[in-house]
Protein backbone atom coordinates (compact mmCIF):
# COMPACT_ATOMS: atom_id res chain seq x y z
CA UNK A 1 0.00 0.00 0.00
CA UNK A 2 3.49 2.13 0.88
CA UNK A 3 3.89 2.39 -3.19
CA UNK A 4 0.19 3.90 -4.04
CA UNK A 5 0.09 6.07 -0.93
CA UNK A 6 3.52 7.53 -1.87
CA UNK A 7 2.63 7.99 -5.07
CA UNK A 8 -0.30 10.02 -4.38
CA UNK A 9 1.56 12.46 -2.14
CA UNK A 10 4.01 13.04 -5.34
CA UNK A 11 0.98 13.83 -7.27
CA UNK A 12 -0.62 16.04 -5.14
CA UNK A 13 2.79 17.54 -4.72
CA UNK A 14 2.73 18.21 -8.62
CA UNK A 15 -1.00 19.19 -8.60
CA UNK A 16 -0.20 21.90 -5.99
CA UNK A 17 2.53 23.54 -7.90
CA UNK A 18 0.74 23.50 -11.15
CA UNK A 19 -2.31 24.96 -9.75
CA UNK A 20 0.21 27.69 -8.19
CA UNK A 21 1.86 28.05 -11.62
CA UNK A 22 -1.62 28.68 -13.41
CA UNK A 23 -2.44 31.74 -10.55
CA UNK A 24 1.04 33.18 -11.11
CA UNK A 25 0.61 33.28 -14.99
CA UNK A 26 -3.15 34.97 -14.17
CA UNK A 27 -1.75 37.48 -11.77
CA UNK A 28 1.09 38.70 -14.31
CA UNK A 29 -1.35 39.10 -17.01
CA UNK A 30 -3.30 41.24 -14.38
CA UNK A 31 -6.09 38.49 -14.32
CA UNK A 32 -7.20 38.96 -10.25
CA UNK A 33 -9.26 36.20 -10.41
CA UNK A 34 -7.54 34.24 -7.41
CA UNK A 35 -7.81 37.64 -4.98
CA UNK A 36 -11.61 37.14 -5.70
CA UNK A 37 -12.58 33.57 -5.06
CA UNK A 38 -11.42 31.93 -2.08
CA UNK A 39 -10.77 28.42 -4.42
CA UNK A 40 -9.78 29.25 -7.66
CA UNK A 41 -10.18 25.54 -8.41
CA UNK A 42 -13.52 24.67 -6.80
CA UNK A 43 -16.47 24.57 -8.89
CA UNK A 44 -17.16 28.09 -10.00
CA UNK A 45 -13.18 28.87 -10.73
CA UNK A 46 -13.26 25.79 -12.88
CA UNK A 47 -15.94 26.49 -15.17
CA UNK A 48 -14.62 30.20 -15.27
CA UNK A 49 -11.16 29.11 -15.93
CA UNK A 50 -12.49 26.69 -18.82
CA UNK A 51 -14.12 29.73 -20.67
CA UNK A 52 -11.38 32.07 -20.05
CA UNK A 53 -8.88 29.41 -21.74
CA UNK A 54 -11.27 28.74 -24.70
CA UNK A 55 -11.11 32.27 -26.39
CA UNK A 56 -9.06 34.49 -23.91
CA UNK A 57 -11.87 36.28 -21.91
CA UNK A 58 -15.57 35.97 -20.45
CA UNK A 59 -18.43 38.35 -20.83
CA UNK A 60 -21.16 39.08 -18.46
CA UNK A 61 -23.44 36.50 -19.78
CA UNK A 62 -21.04 33.81 -19.72
CA UNK A 63 -19.86 34.66 -15.86
CA UNK A 64 -23.52 34.23 -14.86
CA UNK A 65 -23.72 30.48 -15.65
CA UNK A 66 -20.51 29.93 -13.98
CA UNK A 67 -21.32 31.56 -10.62
CA UNK A 68 -22.77 29.52 -7.94
CA UNK A 69 -24.60 30.01 -4.62
CA UNK A 70 -22.88 33.47 -2.83
CA UNK A 71 -20.67 34.36 -5.48
CA UNK A 72 -23.33 35.15 -7.52
CA UNK A 73 -23.27 38.76 -5.36
CA UNK A 74 -20.25 39.26 -6.23
CA UNK A 75 -20.50 39.21 -10.18
CA UNK A 76 -19.13 42.34 -10.75
CA UNK A 77 -15.69 42.01 -8.61
CA UNK A 78 -15.60 38.68 -10.36
CA UNK A 79 -15.92 40.28 -13.96
CA UNK A 80 -13.59 43.05 -12.95
CA UNK A 81 -10.86 40.71 -11.78
CA UNK A 82 -11.35 38.99 -15.52
CA UNK A 83 -9.80 42.17 -17.21
CA UNK A 84 -6.59 41.69 -17.71
CA UNK A 85 -4.88 40.77 -21.15
CA UNK A 86 -3.91 37.45 -21.96
CA UNK A 87 -0.96 36.89 -25.03
CA UNK A 88 -1.37 33.78 -27.12
CA UNK A 89 1.68 32.42 -25.77
CA UNK A 90 -0.31 32.77 -22.00
CA UNK A 91 -2.91 31.42 -23.14
CA UNK A 92 -0.98 28.47 -24.64
CA UNK A 93 1.01 27.87 -21.88
CA UNK A 94 -2.66 27.92 -19.24
CA UNK A 95 -3.91 25.58 -21.59
CA UNK A 96 -1.15 23.14 -20.93
CA UNK A 97 -0.93 23.56 -17.28
CA UNK A 98 -4.56 23.13 -17.34
CA UNK A 99 -4.79 19.66 -18.81
CA UNK A 100 -1.94 18.66 -16.79
CA UNK A 101 -4.01 19.52 -14.07
CA UNK A 102 -7.03 17.70 -14.98
CA UNK A 103 -4.82 14.24 -15.87
CA UNK A 104 -3.70 14.84 -12.36
CA UNK A 105 -6.70 14.91 -10.69
CA UNK A 106 -7.71 11.82 -12.57
CA UNK A 107 -4.74 10.08 -11.81
CA UNK A 108 -4.83 11.07 -7.84
CA UNK A 109 -9.09 10.17 -8.15
CA UNK A 110 -8.12 6.83 -9.54
CA UNK A 111 -5.25 6.02 -6.90
CA UNK A 112 -7.84 6.96 -4.40
CA UNK A 113 -9.82 4.70 -5.13
CA UNK A 114 -7.48 2.05 -5.52
CA UNK A 115 -5.98 2.70 -1.71
CA UNK A 116 -9.50 2.02 -0.76
CA UNK A 117 -9.45 -1.09 -1.55
CA UNK A 118 -6.41 -1.58 0.05
CA UNK A 119 -7.54 -0.66 3.00
CA UNK A 120 -11.02 -2.79 3.18
CA UNK A 121 -8.79 -5.26 5.62
CA UNK A 122 -8.38 -2.51 7.44
CA UNK A 123 -11.23 -0.81 8.34
CA UNK A 124 -11.47 -1.32 11.89
CA UNK A 125 -8.38 0.46 12.55
CA UNK A 126 -9.16 3.34 9.95
CA UNK A 127 -12.37 3.91 11.78
CA UNK A 128 -10.40 3.87 15.08
CA UNK A 129 -7.84 6.57 13.35
CA UNK A 130 -10.63 8.85 12.15
CA UNK A 131 -11.49 9.19 15.27
CA UNK A 132 -8.98 11.41 16.33
CA UNK A 133 -9.49 15.32 15.17
CA UNK A 134 -7.36 16.23 12.56
CA UNK A 135 -6.95 12.81 10.82
CA UNK A 136 -8.45 11.77 7.74
CA UNK A 137 -8.99 9.09 5.76
CA UNK A 138 -5.40 9.71 3.69
CA UNK A 139 -3.87 10.31 6.82
CA UNK A 140 -4.90 6.52 8.42
CA UNK A 141 -3.90 5.32 5.04
CA UNK A 142 -0.38 6.49 5.39
CA UNK A 143 -0.08 5.90 9.07
CA UNK A 144 -1.44 2.20 7.87
CA UNK A 145 0.89 1.77 4.89
CA UNK A 146 3.71 3.00 6.90
CA UNK A 147 3.72 1.84 10.27
CA UNK A 148 1.15 -1.22 9.99
CA UNK A 149 -0.72 -2.15 12.74
CA UNK A 150 0.78 -4.48 14.61
CA UNK A 151 2.40 -2.10 17.90
CA UNK A 152 4.31 -4.91 19.18
CA UNK A 153 6.72 -4.68 16.57
CA UNK A 154 8.11 -0.75 18.48
CA UNK A 155 7.47 -2.25 21.70
CA UNK A 156 6.94 1.45 22.67
CA UNK A 157 5.41 4.99 22.01
CA UNK A 158 9.11 6.56 22.09
CA UNK A 159 10.32 4.16 19.84
CA UNK A 160 8.16 4.45 17.53
CA UNK A 161 8.57 8.46 17.70
CA UNK A 162 12.00 7.34 17.16
CA UNK A 163 11.47 5.43 14.14
CA UNK A 164 9.13 7.97 12.35
CA UNK A 165 12.16 10.57 13.63
CA UNK A 166 9.70 12.86 15.73
CA UNK A 167 12.01 12.28 18.78
CA UNK A 168 14.32 14.77 19.93
CA UNK A 169 17.76 14.30 19.28
CA UNK A 170 19.29 15.59 23.17
CA UNK A 171 22.99 15.55 23.64
CA UNK A 172 24.58 16.78 27.06
CA UNK A 173 28.09 17.62 27.88
CA UNK A 174 28.85 18.79 31.06
CA UNK A 175 25.17 20.08 31.36
CA UNK A 176 24.75 21.86 28.41
CA UNK A 177 22.29 20.57 25.73
CA UNK A 178 24.47 20.63 22.08
CA UNK A 179 21.41 19.73 19.52
CA UNK A 180 17.66 19.63 19.94
CA UNK A 181 17.85 18.40 16.11
CA UNK A 182 14.68 15.54 15.42
CA UNK A 183 16.59 12.03 14.89
CA UNK A 184 16.59 10.51 11.07
CA UNK A 185 13.02 8.53 10.41
CA UNK A 186 10.50 7.84 8.10
CA UNK A 187 9.67 10.99 6.53
CA UNK A 188 6.45 10.14 4.63
CA UNK A 189 4.59 8.94 7.89
CA UNK A 190 6.33 12.13 9.86
CA UNK A 191 5.22 14.32 7.04
CA UNK A 192 1.84 13.55 7.25
CA UNK A 193 1.31 13.91 11.05
CA UNK A 194 2.90 17.16 10.46
CA UNK A 195 -0.30 17.69 8.28
CA UNK A 196 -2.39 16.45 11.37
CA UNK A 197 -0.88 18.48 14.03
CA UNK A 198 -1.14 21.70 11.71
CA UNK A 199 -4.66 20.89 11.03
CA UNK A 200 -4.65 20.43 15.26
CA UNK A 201 -3.38 24.05 15.21
CA UNK A 202 -5.69 25.75 13.30
CA UNK A 203 -8.87 24.26 14.62
CA UNK A 204 -9.83 26.37 18.05
CA UNK A 205 -11.23 23.18 19.11
CA UNK A 206 -8.80 20.48 18.84
CA UNK A 207 -7.71 19.42 21.88
CA UNK A 208 -4.17 20.20 21.05
CA UNK A 209 -4.62 23.85 19.70
CA UNK A 210 -3.88 25.10 22.93
CA UNK A 211 -0.75 23.23 23.78
CA UNK A 212 0.37 24.34 20.15
CA UNK A 213 0.38 27.94 20.62
CA UNK A 214 1.93 27.54 24.29
CA UNK A 215 4.70 25.68 23.06
CA UNK A 216 5.00 28.05 19.76
CA UNK A 217 5.18 30.93 21.93
CA UNK A 218 8.47 29.47 23.97
CA UNK A 219 10.22 27.35 21.32
CA UNK A 220 8.53 28.60 17.68
CA UNK A 221 6.12 27.12 15.85
CA UNK A 222 8.12 24.84 13.42
CA UNK A 223 9.56 23.15 17.07
CA UNK A 224 6.08 23.29 18.18
CA UNK A 225 4.72 21.50 15.05
CA UNK A 226 7.07 18.73 15.71
CA UNK A 227 5.97 18.26 19.29
CA UNK A 228 2.31 18.42 18.75
CA UNK A 229 2.94 15.88 15.60
CA UNK A 230 5.17 13.03 18.26
CA UNK A 231 2.12 13.91 20.79
CA UNK A 232 -0.16 12.87 17.76
CA UNK A 233 2.22 9.70 17.41
CA UNK A 234 2.16 8.58 20.98
CA UNK A 235 -2.28 8.96 20.87
CA UNK A 236 -1.89 7.31 17.78
CA UNK A 237 0.04 3.83 19.02
CA UNK A 238 -2.17 3.51 22.26
CA UNK A 239 -5.44 4.07 20.01
CA UNK A 240 -4.20 0.93 17.67
CA UNK A 241 -2.46 -1.19 20.05
CA UNK A 242 -5.38 -1.09 22.61
CA UNK A 243 -8.08 -0.68 19.98
CA UNK A 244 -9.94 1.73 21.37
CA UNK A 245 -11.05 5.40 19.94
CA UNK A 246 -9.74 9.14 20.58
CA UNK A 247 -10.70 10.06 24.30
CA UNK A 248 -9.53 13.25 25.36
CA UNK A 249 -9.43 12.50 28.68
CA UNK A 250 -7.49 9.84 28.94
CA UNK A 251 -5.13 10.33 25.96
CA UNK A 252 -3.69 13.77 26.39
Amino acid sequence: MRDFTRLRKKWVGQLTSEKNRIQKVLESSNVKLGSVLSDLFGVSGKDILARLLEKGYVDKDELDQCLRGRLKTKKQAVYDSLLGTLTEHELRLLRLLWKHVEELERLIEEVDQHIDRLLEPYREEVNLLMTMPGVKKQTAAVIIAEMGTDMSVFETPERAASWTGLSPGNHESAGKRKSTRTTKGNPHLRSALCEAAWSAARSKTHPLSRKFWSLAARCGKKKALIAIARRMLVIIFCMISRKEPFRQPQLI
